[in-house]
């Protein structure tokens, strides 16, 4: 039976019996009026002295321990019981008696001070028998919604561990799925491997081709542009006309050096100049590119009116501005007359046309599509990736899941499982700053009402409570570091209640906290309380 219970139990014999005193010195309480017998010497309650039973409550400290004088405040280390008949009996020290204060709520302690006190010892016991019985309704209530979680708890355990053993199952034949895909997907990747291979080179040797057939062009049209005279070779004195193929760099080229591009030779004809090209190609500039850039030079830059400077056509007020009916008088006649149609057509043809992008580098450097056997194997293959990757996701997903579960039934949610249903929830509590976040068997942080970023007031550790029930304290630690100080953590206080709430936040020391949180999982079973109203009390 708990402490409240027993309170509760007190409370309500005072309140329905007859107290019947019991004579004894005063401020001794009921359980040691045995040691003090007037028709004895009182011996003192440590055992160092005995005296006669006259000195006892005579305003004189005789025992060390002060049990002479409990009704005095004679000794400093002395205690003074008040009955407190209708309420709860109290100690309090002998330097309250007679202080003019009242102490005790039957006013006993202040026998003869003068002080002028009320006994409220009624009034204060009616207002804790309310509380008591709020409380007392409060826990059986809460116990009762204990009972239910307990089942749901359990049922839900249950079915959890049978869904994970039906997930394992599963998962077997999953693996053996992606197993048998995999050797497909394989299967597949190989024909189709080779295949783009084969693409590939083909398409590299018809690149070498294409290449080799335009440089051999470039070839021709260069001796065309060297041979001057145009009677079928190439001289050394036409070859110096281009001083870019100077192999010194010096920006001359000499006869000499222009004898030795040419192999020595005077000059060279087509078949021969095919051993001079390859020396001169990536130097080789072309007159005619030369002549453009040269005109391009010489013409002038296009000027650009700026757009806020562009004048808008004045329009005739009283005329409708670009009437369709008067544009011209050739276009009234075409449905008419197909000859003007013809010559509208032509006039259209004259206006500037949007030429078509040649082809680039890049584009003719792109690779050809594949072929319909190239591109059944790569669908193939495609289809076969694509099946694995669905199969293996679901095995990742299956995983997960039951990882989850396994996690959540490892917990330790309490002697029957009556702390599951806060698993995956989270509770806030908003005050004038902060809004704190209890997320159980998780986190708590602490977030600014008015923006910013959260803080992490730690992760979930363990039960901390006492040995008798470890289940009324959580602890959360390795939160977010202080400045120069701890990383943070929060002790979690959990009481019985009807509801699962926060009820309030506090920081005792620096970076700890401390959060009062409700919920009747911790409610215990209640004391079957029916005191007879012929019980009394011996005060």
């Amino acid at each position: 039976m708990t402490c409240l219970h027993l309170l509760l139990t007190l409370v309500f014999a005072v309140s329905l019996g007859t107290p019947v005193e019991i004579q004894r010195p005063r401020g001794v309480p009921l359980t040691k009026k045995q040691f003090y017998e007037e028709s004895k010497p009182f011996t003192c309650l440590d055992g160092s002295r005995t005296i006669p039973f006259d000195r006892v409550n005579d305003d004189y400290c005789d025992c060390k321990d002060g049990s002479d004088e409990p009704g005095t405040a004679a000794c400093p280390n002395g205690s003074f019981h008040c009955t407190n008949a209708g309420y709860r009996p109290m100690f309090i020290p002998s330097s309250r008696i007679n202080d003019g204060i009242c102490d005790c709520c039957d006013t006993t302690d202040e026998y003869n001070s003068g002080a002028k006190c009320e006994n409220t010892c009624k009034e204060l016991g009616r207002k804790e028998r309310e509380v008591l019985q709020k409380m007392a309704e409060i826990t059986k209530e809460g116990f009762l919604l204990k009972q239910q979680l307990i089942e749901e708890a359990k049922k839900g355990q249950q079915e959890k561990q049978s869904k994970v053993t039906d997930m394992q199952e599963n998962k077997k034949q999953l693996d053996e799925k992606v197993e048998a895909l995999r050797t497909v997907k394989e299967t597949a990747e190989q024909p189709e491997k080779e295949a783009k291979e084969r693409h590939l080179k083909a398409w590299e040797e018809q690149k070498a081709a294409i290449r080799l057939e335009k440089d051999k062009a470039k070839m021709a049209e260069t001796f065309l542009e060297l041979d001057d005279n145009a009677d079928g070779f190439v001289s050394v004195s036409e070859l110096q006309s281009h001083a870019e193929l100077d192999p010194d760099a010096d920006g001359t080229l000499t006869e000499i050096e222009a004898q030795g591009l040419m192999g020595g030779a005077e000059q060279v004809d087509t078949s021969t100049f095919e051993s001079v090209w390859p020396k001169i190609k990536d130097k080789y500039h072309s007159e005619v590119s030369r002549e453009e850039a040269d005109i391009s030079c010489l013409e002038p830059a296009p000027v650009e009116t700026p757009p806020d400077e562009v004048k808008e056509p004045v329009v005739d007020n009283d005329s409708e501005p670009y009437p369709e009916d008067d544009i011209s008088e050739e276009e009234d006649e075409d449905d008419e007359d197909e000859d003007d149609y013809h010559e509208d057509d032509d006039k259209v043809s004259a206006q500037p046309t949007i030429k078509t992008p040649e082809k680039t580098h890049e584009d003719e450097e792109a690779m050809p599509p594949y072929d319909a056997d190239t591109q059944a194997l790569i669908d193939a293959a495609q289809k076969a990736r694509d099946d694995f990757e669905e199969a293996e996701k679901a095995l990742r997903e299956m995983d997960d899941q039951i990882r989850n579960i396994e996690k959540e039934l490892s917990f330790d949610f309490g002697p029957d499982a009556e702390f599951t249903y806060l698993y995956s929830q989270c509770y806030e509590l908003t005050t004038s700053e902060y809004i704190y976040r209890l997320c159980p068997f998780n986190r708590v942080s602490q977030k600014p009402k008015y923006g910013g970023s959260e803080t992490n007031l730690g992760t979930w550790g363990s039960w901390s409570g006492p040995e008798n029930n470890k289940y009324l304290l959580m602890k959360y630690e390795q939160g977010t570091g202080c400045w120069q100080g701890p990383n943070r953590s929060t002790t979690v206080k959990l009481t019985c209640g009807k509801e699962t709430v926060v009820t309030s936040t506090s920081e005792p020391s620096r970076c700890e906290y401390l959060m009062e949180f409700t919920t009747p999982a911790v409610c215990q079973e209640p004391a079957n309380i029916d005191p007879s109203p012929h019980d009394h009390v011996e005060l």
